[in-house]
């Protein structure tokens, strides 16, 4: 019976242990990631992540077999919670690494609340809040959220790039709003205008009217879309023969767009973007990792380079196995030796050092990037400089940054 199941969800579900130990002394570690929907391509991206770390570690994390149970979302909040539940109620996992989506990520915050015993660490998700509003004591987060990873973006498109006014085009919900927010503090105090927002349903197909409604007296336009959107809008933009100069989210020109199929990705060259990874980086650790991932699948069955879902994913996966190991695996006191452990991890992650503040929020470098054609005809993002030690309070002080408040469909205003 168990193994007609296993066939029966293999697309979701990847046993990684072997070997004459029983199931009970397993370590099961359940996986959330965005498998359906617009941000599939990042979900499964993030998966691969996983899937190396656990390789590089044997299968193991401090000394004992793991079996991975990974289950789809769709970047909603209710799909979370019905794959944390099945995760806890029904595969009795021990730990989870997810989700991937910023709406997904505050609903998690919540959730591991009514599970105190469960130990998550992010996969992904980018939101503000999940971590800086009533965070949960057994939630972690070893990557940047959304507006760390603008850090230094506004001022560079400013006053390098001489964008004086802009509109947006972004999805409406938690983390392009973290991400518009993240550059907006940037970018208004440098000097600049944000003339327009526009905000579309995650998933849009038509993206007509919204293109029709780009001012025509703006300097670029700042795009917070992300997989399968990010595409229809390029296809669709394209197809007006529009000029517009572009400014690109964290997961706009991430290589879940860049290695998309079609050539109206060529239209995001030259955009300037920024993240908590860059594929150009020359970083002897970042290019091993590049290196490990390239090696570790197919070109056909993976990106040009890690995208930051994968490297998300992977850092996370390789800050529970370190702080499993300092612990030595034991969870017999509802996981509080692993959460003081997880709080005072560090990683010396392929995208640069990671610590977590007193929220277990990561305290990590942000890249400023560029869209640039490789000979081969790939698309890669240009590494410009690093903006290092970004904090959730993006430089302010605790009152300077609480009295700009949450990110929002309008804030933070920016007007000349």
């Amino acid at each position: 019976m168990r193994k007609a199941l296993l066939a029966a969800v293999a697309a979701s579900t990847l046993v990684m242990a072997a070997g004459a130990a029983n199931a009970q002394d397993k370590l099961k570690i359940g996986v959330m990631a965005t498998l359906s929907g617009a941000l599939t391509s990042g979900g499964e991206d993030g998966v691969r992540g996983v899937q190396i770390a656990a390789k590089q570690a044997g299968n193991k994390i401090a000394g004992r077999e793991i079996e991975i149970i990974t289950v789809a979302t769709d970047a909603s909040p209710d799909s979370a919670l019905r794959a944390a539940r099945k995760l806890v109620e029904q595969d009795k996992v021990q730990l989870i690494i997810g989700p991937l989506s910023g709406s997904e990520g505050i609903a998690m915050r919540d959730y591991s609340k009514t599970v105190p015993n469960l130990v998550m660490i992010n996969g992904s998700s980018g939101a503000l809040e999940t971590t800086y509003v009533n965070p949960s004591p057994n939630f972690f987060r070893f990557n940047s959220d959304g507006a760390q990873w603008m850090a230094g973006l506004g001022e560079y498109v400013f006053k390098d790039k001489g964008y004086k006014k802009i509109s947006v085009i972004a999805e409406d919900y938690s983390f392009p709003y973290t991400q518009v927010f993240g550059f907006a503090l940037g970018y208004c105090k440098a000097g600049g205008q944000i003339a327009q927002r526009q905000w579309v349903p995650l998933g849009t197909k038509d993206f007509g009217s919204v293109i029709a409604n780009i001012p025509d007296d703006v300097d670029a336009v700042f795009l917070g879309l992300g997989g399968g959107d990010a595409v229809n809008f390029l296809n669709q933009y394209g197809q007006t023969g529009g000029k517009a100069k572009f400014i690109g989210g964290s997961i706009m020109a991430d290589q879940t767009v860049l290695s998309s199929r079609g050539a109206a990705k060529r239209l995001l060259v030259g955009t300037p973007t920024s993240s908590g990874v860059a594929d150009a980086w020359d970083d002897p650790k970042w290019q091993a990792w590049v290196k490990t991932y390239q090696e570790a699948f197919p070109a056909d069955k993976r990106f040009a380079s890690p995208s930051l879902f994968a490297t998300n994913y992977y850092n996370a996966f390789n800050a529970l196995a370190i702080a499993m190991g300092k612990i030595n695996g034991d969870l017999s006191d509802g996981g509080a030796k692993l959460r003081a452990e997880l709080a005072r991890t560090e990683l010396d992650a392929p995208n640069g050092k990671v610590k977590l503040d007193e929220n277990r929020q990561a305290i990590a470098t942000t890249f400023i990037t560029e869209v640039a054609e490789l000979p081969n005809g790939d698309l890669t993002n240009k590494f410009i400089k690093t903006v290092p030690n970004v904090s959730q309070t993006m430089g302010l002080s605790a009152e300077a940054f609480k009295a700009v408040g949450l990110p929002s469909r309008t804030n933070p205003e920016c007007k000349p």
